[in-house]
């Protein structure tokens, strides 16, 4: 198995949906697919994943104004994931802060 990188994407959106049901997002390595997912976010969290959704990102193109002039850039692209876990179960982002 790949070594993949999983962010957990805490955001008022994402609490609102992760407290409704049991649906928590991560940001998660372009090249991981479903399977890697399911299974890192398993061992990580020790929880039982029902399903894995995943999106692709497009970066969005930034520019500002600035004494120096216009300053153009990229926001990298990524991709995420909306991890399922059974019933009765919730991951604890902020357990080890």
């Amino acid at each position: 198995m790949a070594n993949i990188k999983i962010t957990p994407i805490v955001t008022e959106k994402a609490n609102a949906i992760s407290e409704k049901t049991n649906r928590f997002s991560f940001k998660v390595s372009p090249e991981a697919n479903k399977f890697q997912i399911k299974d890192a976010i398993e061992k990580l969290y020790e929880v039982k994943v029902v399903s894995v959704s995943t999106m692709n990102y497009d970066g969005k193109k930034k520019q500002r104004y600035t004494k120096a002039g216009l300053i153009r850039g990229k926001q990298a692209a990524f991709k995420k994931a909306v991890v399922t876990v059974a019933e009765g179960q919730t991951i604890d982002f902020y357990s080890n802060i």
